[in-house]
């Protein structure tokens, strides 16, 4: 009964009030969601809007002389393909308002590359209010107690406040040390129905500490994102906190383009986003072949993103093989191929994921591309790739921030590299452990 007040608190008085004092819409975005059902011609306009705002008001989609069409897809192919490197060269030409008062949001890098968006208030609330809402489809309520995984450790006073409000124990994802990791478990067993959530590799992680620790802990959703949840991953993590995991798929630059509700497969966020499954040459490909992910945001009009080379390879669930069930009407997808993000591992025992990297080069920008390699236990060597205004003080920051996470002593090589290949897939893989354990 206290928890449904709670709940009912946050959402109807606590956000909206919120929203008023930061000028954003969250709220408002939420409930539009809640009510959206996928249809086609709805997404079908919302396209054709975007590719007309960019033609217009964008320098960088101008240049392209883009013509008209009256149908929507065959005005999107004509826009060029738009990757990292385009996006990451030309963040200023893309704009189509001055970029005071924008908000300005960085990729976390997983990829190696650290990419740059801007947003309105608008935009960065339907980007939040997407996320809930998939949380939503997992189980969550706003204001369940939740054990959340993250790389932002130092929770200052809003952070701070927030977790409060929103009943959050926030776990620092950098090393995962077990002292840390026991703290989360105690604060969850003394809470009803608690919910899991954070990078898939740093719930795996968790999973794995519990297993270890012999923790009878059960959550009553878990909900991953950041990274690929690998089968073993998921198998683990079910077992252990018999629970059920909610797979999100998405990424900082504000493109949310599916998640799990009740089957297994992503429903496809089609109201936020055009997807399209390509070969190597830039065709489409049949439903239900793995094809290279190129996403349009159907909501981002301060900086279009159209075309965009998430990096992913992916494959659409064919309309044949739809389940006669299912909960909602957006398209299926049937399966993402992520990055292999593997784990590195200290001497002491603790585990480094993807984030704990990514959230230390995300603030050095004068290193343009990394790569993090783990031949042995005792260390990790770091190629890197300078970047504008360079200085090899900043590899002792790096190193600096890597010890002062993980706390014992622990090699780091750094590797100074021209350019950084990509893995066999065409993706860079920005974590090869070669003392992985062994995936089941």
């Amino acid at each position: 009964m206290m928890q449904h007040i709670r709940n009912s608190l946050l959402e109807k008085m606590i956000l909206p009030i919120g929203d008023r004092m930061l000028g954003g819409s969250f709220m408002t975005e939420l409930k539009e969601l809640r009510t959206m059902k996928g249809h086609l011609h709805q997404q079908m306009q919302k396209l054709k809007n975007v590719l007309d705002h960019a033609t217009e008001h964008s320098p960088y989609y101008r240049n392209f002389h883009v013509q008209r069409k009256g149908d929507p897809v065959e005005y999107l192919r004509q826009f060029p393909i738009l990757t990292k490197a385009d996006l990451r060269q030309h963040t200023a030409d893309m704009l189509t308002q001055p970029m005071e008062g924008l908000t300005r949001e960085c990729s976390s890098g997983t990829s190696g590359f650290q990419s740059i968006v801007h947003w309105t208030k608008r935009e960065q609330s339907q980007h939040r209010a997407t996320q809930l809402l998939w949380w939503e489809w997992a189980g969550y309520r706003i204001g369940d107690p939740l054990v959340q995984t993250g790389i932002t450790p130092d929770r200052k006073l809003i952070k701070g406040i927030k977790d409060k409000l929103f009943n959050t124990y926030y776990l620092q994802a950098f090393s995962h040390s077990q002292d840390d990791v026991a703290k989360a478990f105690a604060w969850a067993k003394k809470k009803k129905e608690p919910v899991l959530a954070g990078y898939a590799s740093s719930l795996y992680v968790l999973a794995q500490f519990a297993e270890k620790m012999d923790v009878n802990l059960h959550f009553k959703t878990a909900i991953a994102w950041g990274d690929k949840m690998f089968p073993h991953y998921r198998k683990l993590i079910e077992s252990v906190f018999s629970t059920r995991v909610h797979e999100t798929y998405g990424s900082a630059e504000g493109l949310m383009m599916g998640a799990q509700k009740d089957l297994d497969y992503m429903y496809q966020m089609n109201s936020n986003v055009f997807m399209e499954i390509l070969d190597d040459d830039g065709q489409p490909v049949k439903e239900g072949e793995m094809g290279h992910v190129i996403v349009t945001n159907l909501n981002a009009y301060a900086m279009p993103l159209i075309r965009y080379r998430i990096g992913d390879l992916a494959r659409m669930l064919p309309k044949e093989d739809y389940p006669s069930e299912r909960e909602l009407h957006f398209p299926l997808i049937e399966k993402v191929i992520g990055r292999d993000t593997d784990l590195v591992r200290t001497p002491g025992g603790k585990m480094m994921v993807v984030h704990s990297f990514t959230g230390i080069f995300e603030h050095i920008p004068q290193i343009s591309q990394f790569k993090i390699i783990q031949e042995k236990l005792e260390g990790i060597t770091i190629e890197f790739v300078r970047g504008e205004g360079f200085h090899e003080t900043l590899l002792g920051k790096v190193e600096t921030n890597i010890l002062n996470n993980i706390r014992e002593p622990f090699e780091i090589i750094f590797k100074e590299m021209k350019a950084i290949s990509p893995s066999p897939s065409g993706k860079p893989q920005l974590i090869v452990s070669r003392i992985a354990a062994k995936k089941p």
